[in-house]
């Protein structure tokens, strides 16, 4: 294994840090049930996307599905997500993790009476957030070909 091809070819450095106080506000959602948009697919030229979902209590989640283009991670902050592995469910908490390769199923909600957080890293990077703040108001009928368009593959 060894490094990937070079990026930046300057001599010298430059000033191109992306910085985002916690207290930035939801990009969508709400504060208690929301998605805060760390790191864009634009912002990392393609590298990665981050993203902080707040869950508030017995939120649900996505039903098991799997991603053709990227892998997907989770990484709890505090509370219990339910994390599906493909096998079976895992009650995740505070500092537990879970990586997603392509291809592989896996699910996430929160079941339980208090609220959660979690960071999920897509690699490569994507347009995740045209999903995220559409997915909520697309018509059923459409529905199936909205989650293909995302790389969003549903098997229940």
């Amino acid at each position: 294994m060894s490094y990937p091809e070079k990026v930046y070819f300057g001599e010298t450095g430059e000033v191109n840090a992306n910085f985002r106080p916690a207290s930035t506000p939801v990009d969508t959602g709400r504060p208690e049930h929301g998605i805060h948009y760390l790191a864009t697919t634009e912002t990392t030229r393609g590298e990665f996307g981050l993203y902080r979902v707040v869950m508030r209590p017995k939120a649900g989640g996505p039903s098991t599905h799997f991603h053709r283009t990227i892998s997907e991670s989770f990484f709890i902050l505090n509370g219990t997500v339910r994390l599906y592995n493909g096998d079976k469910w895992i009650d995740a908490e505070q500092g537990d993790f879970l990586h997603v390769p392509q291809g592989g199923l896996h699910a996430f909600r929160n079941d339980s009476d208090a609220p959660a957080e979690m960071l999920l890293l897509f690699t490569p990077g994507a347009p995740r957030e045209e999903y995220f703040e559409k997915l909520s108001s697309v018509a059923k009928e459409d529905l199936t070909a909205f989650r293909l368009k995302h790389d969003s593959y549903f098997v229940d």
